[in-house]
């Protein structure tokens, strides 16, 4: 069963309407990272991602954790997401949609493409049966999401679109 979803706020889409914010919140989805190791890993400077960084927190994307000591000493505070997102639809908010294409298309860029299992063809739906379509693979992605996490596994990035073949 697919969770239920809420829209989102104009405050939370706004968030999400940017490639950097999604990767930012993808990396932080099972360990918690300081602005220095996001900059480092996103290649931006660190002043840059702590805008991204402080948006995410102000809207509840990105949770502080406790302060540790960096490596010189000083002190850091590691994020870590909160999950928040996936409780949002963000249905006709093209921002986000564009957002969310962005930060794949980054990602993938990063990879050798030889890394990347795809696939892609073209299916005659009806509306109804491309909801079911979607419907479907989101609960399938959400099966797996809350199934016990092996401390071992590589994480695995999914990106899911359907659009018109023309």
């Amino acid at each position: 069963m697919v969770r239920q979803r809420r829209p989102s706020t104009a405050a939370e889409a706004n968030a999400l309407a940017s490639g950097i914010r999604l990767r930012i919140i993808r990396l932080t989805l099972s360990d918690a990272l300081t602005n220095k190791e996001l900059a480092d890993r996103l290649g931006k400077d660190p002043a840059t991602t702590l805008h991204h960084v402080r948006k995410l927190v102000d809207t509840g994307f990105l949770e502080p954790q406790p302060p540790r000591k960096g490596a010189r000493g000083a002190k850091e505070i590691p994020y870590l997401s909160t999950g928040l997102f996936r409780d949002l639809s963000n249905a006709g908010q093209s921002q986000v949609g564009e957002a969310m294409l962005e930060a794949y298309l980054a990602e993938i860029a990063e990879l050798d493409i030889a890394d990347v299992d795809q696939t892609a063809g073209v299916l005659r739906l009806g509306k109804a049966q491309q909801e079911e379509l979607m419907r479907r693979m989101m609960e399938l992605a959400e099966e797996f999401r809350e199934r016990p996490v092996d401390p071992d596994a590589e994480p695995v990035a999914i990106y899911i679109a359907t659009y018109p073949a023309k």
